[in-house]
């Protein structure tokens, strides 16, 4: 952890501006306009089944407190199934899934926002209780385009307009998409699911009419050790597909975790790849995406441009592990964190 404290201080330029903004405690935001990516740490009991909301931002592995307080049911994993723009998914008893901005650092805690879908419809030979991830088209499920993509566990995915309270289910054939994770393309206006092995991108619009594979041919392949290759394939891996909506840059990034041997219920970074798409379908190994940074959790994925910070990281977040790979070289540098609701929060607008 000190050596990856080391490298953020060089290029930060200023080792004490970087001890000095880990322990910095926040009351009413940043001074800045926009209020910086984060993770959701944990809750704070304060009385009345409500929490204040603990947070980290950016490279740092120290907690900040807010005084936003929250729902503590917001922190049962059980509950929570996604987060998309800074709105979180909850999926209850009732087979309704509701999107809230309870957890967004910047929205009001006195006048929360709660919206909740129309009943889930499950199609045949499908299940609608596990969920893998949700998405949305815009920042807001207020806004009269937005759809909201939810991915469940298995062949079904559903797509709702909030506006028209109405589902269009989905179901896809191809089984090396039943556990991937699905995000919005604003650059091809549709959502985008990365099959098993990422090999093949399936394609669908906002209103599920029109749909699309796209094959993959995987160029620049890193040379590895043999030792580093038997590691690998000894890992779990995962892949996730995330967009720079400034550049228009698409990035697979695949993720390799292992079992720690200590506790086998508990993962751990062994590996990063990403790959660089283009509109041909080549997908070209990087360890360079300019000024960005990725983040991904269990939220939808997304980049950050990195303006006056540092660049060419990945964030990585889960529910026992906070974890950041330098691209440079992919050194691997993992924090103690245990969340039950490991989201990252894309920079928001302060009011």
């Amino acid at each position: 952890m000190s050596l990856l404290l080391s490298r953020l201080s060089k290029r930060l330029g200023e080792p004490a501006l970087l001890r000095r903004s880990c322990f910095h405690l926040l009351s009413n935001g940043f001074s800045s306009s926009t209020f910086p990516a984060c993770s959701i740490a944990r809750a704070e009991p304060c009385g009345d089944d409500l929490g204040k909301l603990v947070i980290r931002v950016d490279k740092k592995f120290c907690d900040t407190y807010l005084e936003k307080k929250v729902p503590l049911d917001l922190m049962n994993e059980m509950v929570t199934v996604g987060a998309s723009h800074g709105w979180v998914a909850t999926l209850k008893e009732d087979g309704i899934v509701r999107l809230q901005d309870d957890l967004n650092p910047v929205a009001s805690d006195t006048n929360p926002k709660r919206i909740a879908l129309p009943p889930l419809v499950t199609l045949p030979h499908c299940q609608t209780k596990v969920v893998t991830n949700v998405a949305m088209s815009t920042s807001s499920p207020e806004d009269e385009d937005c759809v909201v993509a939810v991915k469940f566990l298995g062949p079904q995915l559903s797509l709702c307009r909030p506006a028209q309270c109405k589902w269009t289910n989905i179901m896809i054939k191809n089984p090396c998409f039943f556990s991937s994770r699905v995000m919005f393309s604003e650059k091809d206006g549709m959502f985008r699911m990365p099959g098993s092995g990422g090999h093949l991108i399936g394609s669908w619009d906002r209103f599920g009419k029109q749909h699309k594979f796209q094959r993959l041919k995987f160029k620049n392949l890193p040379e590895l050790t043999k030792a580093k290759r038997e590691l690998l394939c000894s890992c779990s891996v995962s892949e996730h597909l995330v967009e720079s909506r400034i550049t228009g840059e698409t990035f697979l990034v695949k993720w390799f975790r292992k079992a720690t041997p200590k506790c086998l219920s508990k993962m751990k970074t062994r590996g990063l790849m990403v790959f660089k798409i283009d509109e041909e379908g080549k997908a070209v190994y990087t360890q360079d995406i300019g000024y960005l940074n990725i983040f991904i959790s269990k939220s939808e994925a997304f980049c950050d441009p990195a303006i006056e910070k540092p660049s060419n990281f990945a964030e990585l977040l889960d529910f026992d592990e906070m974890t950041t790979v330098c691209l440079d070289d992919y050194f691997i540098a993992s924090g103690n964190f245990t969340s039950r609701a490991p989201y990252f929060i894309p920079p928001q607008n302060q009011m």
